[in-house]
């Protein structure tokens, strides 16, 4: 249960979004707060979302984190997270990542939705999402923990918001009928060289089950705040390749199957 003051959230949203708009490192939030919990950590991010929309922003999408059966029995939890995209995170396929914005960035390669109804939780099942996905492209995700050292813990990993920094999308677009976004194989390249490969069995058995649970963990905050997934929301399900390191001058390019390639450079 969330314990922290209004004004409290209120200035650590402030310095989580200075750090991430400056590229400074910051002391992870529950140094100060050790008894940070989930419910604090997402007020603190719903606080830097509503920043953002506040001097203009607009929210381009939603991401899931923690997509791994794995990851989350070694973390000791039985849910992902999930963070907002907002529009100053796009990068076009083909475009140029500005490293000295960043701190210690990494690329993830993702599978990614856009939705054709609206999608409600609590309850929400793998069926209802699967009649609600308009399409589906691939997607490549730059995360950046505003952590020092890049140490960090969940609560803190919530807080800011989940590392999120940049993405990217492009490729061939498909219907969800076309795919086996299960057996879906995925390759990152990092200057010519494959690095990573996956498929999408890795986000949690299959990437509709990470949009059925994105559905149900929105359904808790209520119905003051946006609470359901609304038609025509871009998602990024989770990675499913691990996250690589990334520095200027190097170039990233995803190859997903059925879905063409899309690259990214770095500078």
């Amino acid at each position: 249960m969330a314990v922290l003051s209004q004004e409290a959230v209120a200035s650590l949203a402030k310095r989580l979004e200075q750090a991430q708009l400056t590229g400074a490192t910051i002391n992870k939030v529950t140094d100060d707060y050790p008894n940070l919990d989930w419910g604090d950590a997402y007020n603190i991010q719903w606080a830097i979302r509503q920043r953002k929309l506040d001097r203009g922003g607009r929210i381009v999408g939603l991401k899931m984190g923690l997509t791994s059966w794995a990851k989350m029995r070694q973390m000791g939890v039985e849910t992902p997270i999930y963070g907002f995209l907002v529009d100053e995170f796009s990068v076009p396929d083909g475009g140029v990542v500005d490293a000295g914005k960043l701190i210690h960035p990494r690329v993830e390669a993702e599978i990614a939705v856009v939705t054709g109804r609206e999608l409600r939780g609590p309850g929400c099942q793998v069926a209802q999402v699967a009649a609600a996905i308009d399409c589906v492209l691939p997607a490549i995700e730059v995360i950046d923990s505003r952590y020092e050292n890049f140490r960090f813990d969940l609560p803190s990993v919530i807080s800011d918001n989940c590392s999120a920094a940049r993405f990217c999308v492009g490729g061939i677009t498909r219907r969800l009928k076309d795919l086996d976004l299960k057996t879906l194989g995925v390759v990152l390249e990092k200057n010519g060289e494959v690095v990573e490969t996956g498929a999408g069995a890795a986000v949690l058995g299959h990437p509709l089950n990470s949009v059925a649970m994105l559905a149900n963990l929105l359904s808790e905050r209520g119905p003051q705040e946006l609470n359901t997934i609304p038609a025509g929301t871009f998602i990024l399900t989770g990675a499913v390749t691990a996250a690589v390191a990334v520095q200027a001058g190097d170039a990233v390019r995803a190859r997903h199957q059925g879905l063409g390639a899309i690259s990214l450079r770095f500078a």
